[in-house]
């Protein structure tokens, strides 16, 4: 599910910047990079709900190469994903999001947004 609330298609930030204020908030790039792209990952299981849900942020290199803090990032559209067992994290539209965890993506975002924007 495509969460298109916010501006970040519009956003180019420096790595260093964009990774403290991501991993501020609880995301984690873990190996989900390489030179040209990068993936911030937020884990958000929801006890009432069998499922494990995760809010992704992706992003690309304009200018220069990850992970190099000067380095350029235009930040993309965030994702809100669903983990199935053992097949992995489907994004479709047609999936079905607990409001609790709609509404924990978008304050999530707002913060990161607001800090980005500071």
């Amino acid at each position: 599910m495509k969460l298109t609330d916010f501006n970040f298609p519009d956003k180019e930030i420096g790595f260093g910047r964009l990774l403290e204020v991501m991993q501020d908030h609880g995301f984690v790039i873990a190996e989900h990079w390489d030179y040209e792209r990068v993936t911030f990952d937020l884990k958000m299981p929801d006890e009432r709900d069998p499922g494990t849900f995760y809010l992704r942020v992706p992003g690309f290199a304009v200018d220069g190469d990850i992970p190099h803090d000067e380095t350029l990032v235009k930040v993309m559209t965030p994702l809100l994903g669903r983990h199935y067992y053992p097949h992995g994290v489907e994004y479709g539209e047609d999936e079905n999001f607990p409001d609790k965890i709609i509404n924990r993506s978008k304050q999530k975002l707002s913060a990161v947004d607001e800090e980005l924007n500071d």
